[in-house]
């Protein structure tokens, strides 16, 4: 099997380090992407009569437990060149590094890597595999739909603080693309795919001549390939984020000119030289289409003046400056632009609908009687990241459902976020809803009907079991009446 080898080279039902392969999820230029489930309903290894002989060398599983799937991502070495191996080899430890120095709400977790043993199978003895967390879609898969601008810039703010985090850490992701940017179950964005990051020394590190052609920054298409690589710097993540500021507003579409990424990238290469000017699509609004131009200045000495960290400063004051109701974005007739590395449709109706009006949209749901006696409970992330922050900041924040039957996706959120150690009024317990599993891997299938407080204009919502270490004395909640009333 050869980097981007055959899908379906690795069967349904194949075990690694206890996980069973259950689909096909994307593939890419050195890898494969498969989900993958617990060998048992309990999460426990494979028996050891199964090849599943696996030498460890990755970060220990999360507190809480195995989740109840994850991606693999498979990079074979079988039929490589020496060099060919070293580059992936030298892939799949970047990752494993990153996945044991980062714990971070916008970068997808990694959670272990393993070398497959498997001599009856030579297409795959010897690959490496790392174990993440498995998300809802690629930002790929939504590009090409309608969104306000205010879920646009919520995505692009957290995708922001995934490369701000990273480039405080002296780290550069290297190939920042929608692609490369995963959606959770409730709308949250994730850096992913560091297989070409790349770990600063002083001001600057070296990277192996590979890329996405339509995010690389112009001086990457000159620069020498010097013994250790070609020079990569934090200013090549700004030029990419621009180009995702436009996509997100276009429908994929790239601020350069042309229908092939040779032709897009001749025309970055006479922008660079001042003989084309930068045009931005109207569809992206006044602040982004400013922000984007400072991300896209041409070269690297014009960039430095806008760091991940002051990018995501102005964006900040943005959203404090404009509170008010979302515009919406004029939807473009545009494909997205490259694959999904884990594109999962299950999840894309939420986000499709999500923010058309500004609102979490209308569902239904077991509802509480008017009677029931409230009791308080206290808002809990998994993540120690946010239990540490002070203050309500964004990235930290939870969503609450309209609908607890229902899955967990954009269209089933109200507008009002809570964040870790909010007390809510409880009125009652719906005992058989959507399955919930948190960023440790603790998971409940029980939700709270709870009070919104009154300040969010009050109304009810559902809180999920794993997102509170209380369990109040509440009723079930009965099973014949519908709907939350948060307001909308």
């Amino acid at each position: 099997m050869t980097p981007g080898g055959p899908a379906g080279a690795v069967p349904r039902g194949y075990r690694v380090a206890g996980w069973q392969v259950t689909e096909l999820l994307g593939q890419g230029g050195w890898g494969t992407v498969y989900a993958a489930r617990p060998v048992d309903p309990a999460g426990g290894r494979a028996p050891a009569d199964v090849p599943d002989g696996v030498a460890r060398g990755g970060p220990e599983q999360p507190p809480g437990g195995e989740p109840d799937e994850v991606a693999l991502k498979f990079l074979p070495t079988a039929g490589l060149a020496p060099r060919q191996a070293r580059d992936l080899v030298d892939s799949a430890r970047r990752e494993a590094e990153l996945g044991q120095l980062v714990h971070h709400p916008r970068l997808v977790r990694m959670l272990d890597s393993v070398v497959v043993h498997d001599p009856a199978r030579p297409e795959l003895d010897g690959a490496v595999v790392l174990v993440m967390e498995r998300e809802a879609a690629s930002l790929a898969d939504v590009l090409p739909h309608e969104r306000t601008e205010a879920a646009a810039a919520r995505l692009l703010a957290e995708v922001c603080e995934g490369l701000a985090q990273l480039h405080s850490m002296g780290w550069v992701h290297g190939d920042l693309k929608p692609g490369n940017v995963l959606v959770t179950r409730d709308g949250s964005a994730r850096l992913s795919d560091f297989g070409l990051a790349v770990h600063l020394d002083g001001t600057h590190g070296y990277t192996a001549p590979v890329g996405t052609p339509d995010c690389l920054p112009p001086e990457r298409w000159r620069a020498p390939l010097a013994e250790r690589g070609i020079r990569v710097r934090p200013t090549a993540d700004v030029w990419a984020f621009g180009i995702l500021v436009h996509q997100m507003f276009t429908g994929g579409a790239s601020p350069f000119p042309g229908a092939t990424p040779g032709a897009r990238a001749a025309a970055v290469q006479e922008y660079a030289e001042g003989r084309a000017a930068l045009r931005l699509d109207p569809a992206v609004p006044p602040f982004w289409r400013e922000l984007a131009a400072d991300c896209l200045a041409p070269t690297h000495e014009a960039r430095r003046a806008h760091p991940a960290d002051a990018l995501l400063a102005r964006i900040r004051a943005e959203e404090a400056r404009r509170p008010g109701p979302a515009r919406r974005s004029r939807r473009r007739a545009l494909a997205a632009a490259g694959a999904g590395a884990f594109a999962v449709c299950g999840a894309l109706g939420g986000w499709l609908a999500y923010g058309q009006d500004g609102t979490g949209g209308r569902g239904g749901g077991p509802a509480a009687g008017p009677s029931a006696a409230p009791a308080s409970v206290r808002v809990y992330n998994a993540e120690a990241y946010c239990r540490d922050r002070a203050g309500r900041d964004r990235m930290c924040s939870l969503g609450l459902a309209i609908d607890p039957a229902k899955p967990y996706t954009l269209d089933n959120v109200v507008p009002t976020r809570v964040w870790h150690g909010d007390v809510l009024a409880a009125s009652c317990r719906f005992p058989q809803g959507e399955p919930i599993t948190d960023e440790a891997g603790a998971r409940s299938v029980a939700w709270y009907r709870v009070r919104l407080p009154a300040g969010a204009g009050g109304g009810d919502a559902w809180l999920p079991a794993v997102r509170t270490k209380d369990r109040p004395a509440v009723p079930d909640c009965p099973p014949d009446t519908r709907a939350a009333t948060a307001p909308r």
